[in-house]
């Protein structure tokens, strides 16, 4: 890419997006031990969060279990009717499709939830707002009373904040596959007019970035939205799916899956 300041944001380049990745860590032995319905559904997500086989030495360092423990589970949920593919030696994967029972959450991943949709209330995108509390109370709303309880009395608060320029317009682009136009100022205070193929908005504590390929440049660049002057969608289509770019961005940045 070009040394141009939409190139990187602030110094931070785009393998951020995806390069941070959580170590795993495994539960101490021997506390809280889980039941085995519990220890099973925890493997299903672990497999579901993985698109490659992983190895079983991999799960059972993840959940803190035997190597035992994790072949016996993944025979039981085999002949429960899982699609798990592989064998001890070249790792598991499940095959696409195979749906958990609903709302299985523990309060950990419920919190999760909340806070998230709570934070997405506060980016200044009114229709984005309304879908993360309708999408909040339909979660509420068909929870055991228990963990209902929780939810409603959750102390995980999004307090008011600027807002994310232009968030509706963009992500009503990037869901419609349709060029942007942009009034762009660099950090160096020059405006240009830029048509872009959004294909990603990436948020920061420091900015927010969209991803996309500039049709000045003929490159992929990474836009701060708080730079972005004016920004009109337009009526003529990606010449190619966004997912497709998305990819062909990844491969660019050398950043995997």
């Amino acid at each position: 890419m070009e040394g141009t300041e939409d190139a990187a944001v602030d110094g931070v380049h785009a393998p951020c997006y995806a390069r941070s990745r959580r170590p795993i860590q495994a539960p101490a032995r021997g506390a809280h031990p889980l039941s085995r319905s519990a220890r099973l559904l925890d493997l299903l997500q672990a497999l579901r969060r993985r698109r490659r086989p992983v190895p079983a030495a991999e799960l059972a360092r993840e959940l803190g279990v035997s190597l035992r423990t994790i072949y016996r589970d993944v025979a039981t949920l085999v002949a429960q009717g899982a699609p798990i593919e592989g064998e001890a030696g070249l790792g598991y994967v499940l095959r696409p499709g195979f749906t958990l029972p609903p709302l299985m959450f523990t309060e950990a991943e419920l919190d999760a939830l909340i806070l998230g949709l709570r934070l997405a209330a506060r980016r200044g995108d009114a229709a984005l707002e309304r879908a993360a509390e309708d999408a909040l109370a339909k979660i509420v709303a068909v929870l055991p009373e228990e963990l209902a309880e929780a939810a409603e009395g959750s102390g995980l608060l999004a307090g008011p904040g600027a807002g994310t320029p232009h968030l509706a317009v963009l992500r009503g682009a990037m869901q419609a596959e349709r060029k942007l136009r942009l009034r762009y100022t660099d950090k160096r205070g020059e405006g240009s007019d830029r048509v872009v193929w959004s294909v990603a908005i990436g948020f920061f504590e420091a900015a927010e970035v969209m991803v996309a390929w500039c049709e000045l440049r003929r490159d992929f660049r990474h836009f701060r939205l708080d730079r972005i002057a004016e920004a009109a969608p337009l009526a003529e289509r990606l010449p190619r799916r966004r997912r497709v770019l998305l990819a062909d961005w990844r491969a660019a940045e050398g950043i995997d899956g």
